[in-house]
């Protein structure tokens, strides 16, 4: 299902992609990776989301092999991070608005798709929050981090693109879902992560734990 003509739709994948590609590329470069570990983290970062949910649909080859400019995407993220890096870290809090429009782009989109590949409504849901994070997630593991979207010390992440994701699906239920109540969900998601980032807003954690550590807990008992 189509929610947007081809060519928009097109043009709004690769601005997704492009803002996830920089904050890929400036991972690789706060960790002094060079130039292939920043194009590295790029395309999987702004790529693997999408693929991860292609493969397990059956959706193969992957949108993103079939596209020259969605391989072109994150490399063209890589240069300008390469030679601006400076620069774009200065207007990092801008890149990371961008980077919640794309999370509330890529959870719609995600879900759509694996909705008309044949899966059910909660299985949708799923292949949304992989669409919308699933890059991150590989970002951080080649980077030899602990993912951001499972780390309590950082805004919520998942929760947005889990919110947008089942806005679509109540939507394909109740047989609403067109290109304008889809950008109103990607708005809702788009939204909770912008509040998510200016309050500071976070998942809780296990029940009565308070402390940083299993080490801390260990030393308090």
């Amino acid at each position: 299902m189509d929610l947007f003509t081809p060519s928009v739709q097109h043009w709004l994948d690769l601005a997704g992609i492009f803002v996830f590609a920089i904050s890929g590329a400036l991972l690789a470069v706060r960790k002094n990776f060079d130039i292939v570990g920043m194009a590295s983290l790029a395309v999987v970062t702004g790529l693997g989301g999408g693929v991860i949910r292609d493969v397990l649909i059956g959706a193969v080859p992957p949108a993103a092999l079939t596209d020259l400019g969605y391989l072109l995407t994150p490399l063209a993220a890589t240069a300008l991070v390469f030679f601006l890096h400076p620069q774009v870290e200065r207007i990092n809090r801008a890149v990371m608005v961008f980077d919640a429009a794309g999370l509330g782009l890529f959870c719609v989109t995600g879900t759509v798709k694996a909705h008309a590949y044949g899966l059910g409504l909660i299985p949708s849901i799923v292949m949304g929050l992989a669409t919308a994070a699933g890059g991150g997630v590989l970002r951080d593991v080649l980077a030899n981090e602990v993912p951001s979207m499972l780390r309590w010390d950082r805004e919520i992440y998942a929760v947005p693109a889990i919110v947008g994701s089942t806005a679509v699906v109540v939507l394909i239920h109740t047989d609403r879902l067109s290109a304008v109540t889809s950008a109103l969900a990607a708005t809702l998601a788009f939204v909770l992560r912008l509040l998510a980032l200016r309050y500071n807003l976070r998942a809780p954690r296990a029940w009565r734990r308070h402390s940083g550590s299993a080490d801390q807990d260990a030393a308090e008992a």
